[in-house]
């Protein structure tokens, strides 16, 4: 199956400015389930980067819901959202990930950029009850609780014993996997 052509689009955008760090279309896919199992929501992505994350959360986007994501970088956040200008269920946001607050709660939240790193709890709090996290870029492990470069990975470890979430790691690729959570 290809890729639905907002993401080809946001791709194209992407090659064009050398932005390298794109969605990979195994989350992607993931992205879009999660967008379709709220179909009136309220869906929020913390880095838009060229839109190619965005473009599949709108391929699962309801007609009742509405897509929110936030990109500091203002070129980058300027061409992304040419990308969905014909959508008024999608806004893209130009600056800090908190612009996303106001959104908020949110029904699905990919939190790709600001957030995940430097302010988990606030996350947590954004997420409507029932809401969904999905969460990227972790490398997988076998190991409990879960390690990176030898260490505890706190960060991954933050979400997934979250008193507030249920929460999962799921493989992508091999040698990629995602945290997804629901908001209890």
């Amino acid at each position: 199956m290809g890729a639905p052509p907002r993401v080809v689009a946001a791709e194209h955008v992407a090659s064009e400015v050398g932005f390298t760090n794109s969605c990979i279309p195994e989350v992607g896919r993931l992205l879009g389930l999660a967008a379709a199992a709220k179909p009136y929501g309220v869906i929020a992505e913390s880095g838009t980067g060229s839109g190619v994350g965005t473009a599949w959360l709108h391929s699962g986007l309801g007609a009742g819901a509405r897509l929110v994501t936030v990109e500091r970088d203002q070129e980058l956040a300027r061409r992304a959202a040419g990308v969905f200008a014909d959508d008024d269920r999608v806004s893209v946001l130009t600056g800090d990930w908190r612009l996303l607050e106001q959104h908020a709660p949110f029904d699905v939240f990919f939190c790709d950029g600001g957030g995940k790193r430097d302010d988990p709890e606030r996350v947590v709090e954004l997420l409507a009850p029932g809401g969904l996290l999905i969460l990227d870029d972790f490398a997988p492990s076998p190991h409990w609780p879960p390690r990176f470069g030898g260490e505890v990975d706190e960060l991954r470890l933050f979400y997934l014993t979250h008193p507030a979430l249920d929460a999962t790691e799921v493989l992508t690729t091999p040698a990629s996997s995602a945290v997804v959570a629901r908001k209890v």
